[in-house]
């Protein structure tokens, strides 16, 4: 894979629950960081004193987190909604060359701020809430 535009990079949200996805407008900046706790094993007959792990063992999640300014009032509108209600509809990460990461997240913080000579911005941060599904591009 070669070098990449990052705003290729996009964060798309069910708009309805019908699986009708829209990019959340506005980011500038994402981030998608994938994690897989492990489960120590490790013995006294652990060959050499070596850590063993538990193969397939452990919990797996996925967070996104991006920032941008405000673009678009339906999208804007959505997120905002899902945190104060605390739903966990699906989402699509496009990462470009790669594949499209799908599945449920709930938005865990929005931060709005804002300076008397500069736009709006605003902060999100979403994190895994079920089992995840990869399409390769």
């Amino acid at each position: 894979m070669g070098a990449q535009n990052g705003k290729d990079l996009l964060v798309k949200v069910d708009m309805t629950g019908s699986g009708q996805f829209q990019s959340i407008a506005g980011l500038r900046a994402t981030r998608v960081s994938f994690n897989a706790e492990t489960v120590d094993v490790t013995s006294l007959e652990s060959q050499g004193g070596w850590r063993e792990l538990l193969s397939g063992a452990g919990v797996k999640s996925a967070a996104i987190s991006g920032s941008g300014i405000f673009r678009d009032e339906g999208t804007d509108e959505r997120a905002r909604q899902l945190f104060f209600d605390g739903e966990t509809p699906d989402f699509q990460i496009v990462i470009p060359d790669f594949g499209i990461v799908e599945g449920p997240f709930q938005v865990t913080s929005i931060e709005y701020a804002g300076s008397h000579n500069g736009e709006a911005t605003y902060e999100m941060s979403l994190a895994s809430a079920g089992a995840l599904t990869f399409s390769a591009l």
